[in-house]
């Protein structure tokens, strides 16, 4: 695509250093889990290439995250079944939820260098607590991991 404008970008001496993916789903989880993942590995390939093309004017890769706000409910928290098609479906995505596979997805993000980091939160609409989607998915890992990156660059 021709430009993309980022949620948060970071910038120093006119070049950017760091960048973050927002998202968030309420409710239709099953029409659109699909949609979110596509999205999202589109947003990085669009990146990387820009990034390659020194579209950034760059020489060093700056910090990628996506940080993903998810409604908990009863939807969203319990086993989906996985839908029969021409190809059998991963087993990794057996028996899971749709937060445990948003966490899938984050984890293989960062596993596959998509994204230097990614954050899963998960809120209750009735209570508006937020808590951290999985361990390896964490706020605190995601905050820390951009700090890190950005006190190297001071």
């Amino acid at each position: 695509r021709p430009q993309k404008n980022w949620d948060i970008g970071v910038l120093r001496n006119g070049n950017l250093i760091a960048a973050i993916e927002l998202k968030s789903q309420s409710g239709s989880f099953g029409n659109n889990f699909n949609n979110r993942a596509e999205e999202v590995l589109g947003v990085s390939r669009d990146f990387w290439v820009a990034y390659r093309e020194r579209v950034f004017g760059v020489t060093e890769a700056p910090w990628l995250g996506y940080l993903f706000l998810l409604e908990d409910s009863p939807s969203s928290s319990r086993a989906v079944a996985l839908a029969k098609g021409p190809l059998p479906p991963s087993s990794v995505f057996s028996g899971t939820s749709y937060i445990r596979r948003y966490e899938i997805l984050c984890e293989r993000l960062v596993l596959e260098r998509d994204y230097t980091a990614t954050a899963l939160l998960v809120s209750d609409k009735e209570s508006a607590q937020v808590y951290d989607g999985g361990a390896s998915v964490g706020a605190m890992k995601f905050f820390v991991s951009l700090y890190t990156y950005l006190s190297a660059r001071s």
